[in-house]
């Protein structure tokens, strides 16, 4: 009797033996899992589900959400409100995924970061392991769970708040009310590992990630180093020997250095080429002990079914069978795509056997 496709995801997580690759989606992201199992077979494809053991709650602050249509595209106007003013953003929806591009941040302004401190003072992380345990039952044995915190402090800037180009400028001039932002992001940061670090020891939780997208072009190796690898390191040395995974989904060349050093023990959503700079061979010469969740490179779910299988194949020849790594699906595809490249794929991780 084979594997379920949970007991293959912890055993890539937890360093046992597998009887293959897996392969494996975020939760309906390519298209609902019944519709992939009836396609495939449930055996063939994992899931993995964004959880939590902690929410965040602000007593005096709320936001708003407005509709509108421009141009016959949807969008919707979002307002933050606290005690000392609001802040407002403008996004507007694609229609394929329903995915949202700002086109107004929150903060326009320097004078905006002393609401959006205000905000953040009064943030407060509470235990929330019910979403965890809920998670962990609906998934079972089809896959885990992903406890995931929050982006560390320059990535969620630039990500939720503000404009890159606006943030490195108002870095260079060390304006005073954004640093005091940067303070009150890393307290809820570091309180919300306190929580993590308490629910891991008492729930045997297998892994936790930063969902920090990280892609060199837009940090840098000076931030990544003074912002994000010290925040890696504090939660990998807190955990110990339950690894610390990172959502770093771009070009990650010029970091190469800095992430072997960073505690971090795996990569979720790791994207190689032909899509960023960092082939399978590299990861694996780079970070002998790193755990790959490797998502499928998204331009070659184009190809055709040949194509798609040679490059399945060349990902799990440079990955060898060292039971590090799993084939996921983490960033959109094209639509319908799926149904072509999944049975590729994992024809491939058939053909090539037990990792």
């Amino acid at each position: 009797m084979g594997m379920t496709n949970r007991e293959r995801i912890l055993g890539v997580i937890q360093g046992r033996e597998i009887d293959r690759v897996p392969f494996v989606q975020y939760d309906g992201i390519a298209a609902p899992n019944a519709t992939v199992w009836d396609t495939l077979g449930r055996d063939k494809l994992g899931v993995i589900r964004w959880s939590s053991v902690h929410r965040l709650e602000r007593p005096h602050c709320d936001f708003t959400s407005e509709p509108f249509e421009r141009d016959g595209r949807r969008g919707v106007v979002n307002t933050l409100h606290t005690l000392y003013g609001s802040l407002r953003e403008v996004k507007l929806i694609e229609p394929t995924y329903h995915s949202a591009a700002t086109q107004e941040h929150f903060v326009k302004s320097p004078d905006d970061y002393r609401i959006l401190a205000a905000f953040l003072r009064d943030t407060a992380v509470v235990e929330n392991v019910a979403q965890y345990l809920k998670d962990d039952r609906e998934v079972g044995d089809d896959g885990v769970p992903m406890v995931a915190v929050d982006r560390t402090p320059y990535q969620q800037l630039w990500v939720q708040w503000v404009c890159l180009e606006d943030l490195c400028l108002h870095l260079a001039d060390y304006d005073p009310m954004l640093l005091q932002c940067i303070d009150e992001l890393k307290r809820i940061q570091f309180d919300t590992y306190e929580i993590v670090y308490k629910a891991v020891r008492a729930y045997k939780i297998p892994f936790v990630d930063v969902p920090d997208n990280i892609t060199a072009p837009t940090i840098g190796l000076k931030y990544f180093e003074q912002y994000c690898v010290p925040a890696y390191q504090r939660l990998a040395e807190m955990l110990d020997d339950v690894p610390v995974f990172v959502h770093m989904d771009g070009d990650l060349k010029p970091l190469w250095g800095a992430i072997a050093g960073s505690g971090v023990g795996g990569l979720d959503s790791f994207s190689p080429q032909p899509d960023n700079d960092t082939r399978v061979a590299d990861a694996v010469a780079q970070w002998p002990a790193m755990r790959l969740f490797l998502n499928f490179p998204s331009s070659v779910h184009l190809g055709t079914p040949q194509e798609i299988y040679r490059e399945a194949m060349t990902i799990l020849q440079e990955g060898g069978h060292t039971g590090r790594l799993h084939i996921q699906i983490s960033e959109n595809v094209p639509p319908d795509t799926w149904r072509t490249s999944f049975p590729a794929i994992v024809q491939a991780i058939s053909d090539f056997g037990k990792s």
